[in-house]
């Protein structure tokens, strides 16, 4: 599923207007992305939790050379699983 089977499917199950599924839509991921830009924790009770991780600089490698380059530092959204959907889906 992709972000536009989502609208709508949105727009289906709750009886809503493509666009009006689309601005609901798109406002959960703005506010859910601008969370994460300011460094803060978004969690979703039963599906899982985002959060920014930072991750130091490192001498690395380049594959094809093997000369040596640095990495910079950077951060990145990281996902965590909810114990109730870990369990939903390991279901055998």
């Amino acid at each position: 599923m992709n972000k536009q089977d989502l609208i709508v499917k949105f727009a289906e199950k709750e009886g809503l207007a493509y666009a009006d599924s689309r601005f609901l839509v798109d406002m959960f991921f703005d506010k859910m992305e601008n969370s994460l830009v300011k460094g803060e924790r978004v969690e979703i009770r039963g599906f899982g939790s985002f959060k920014v991780k930072k991750y130091a600089g490192y001498t690395g490698r380049n594959p094809r050379s093997g000369e040596k380059t640095k990495v910079k530092s950077k951060k990145l959204p990281v996902f965590k699983v909810g114990k109730e959907l870990k369990e939903r889906v390991d279901v055998q």
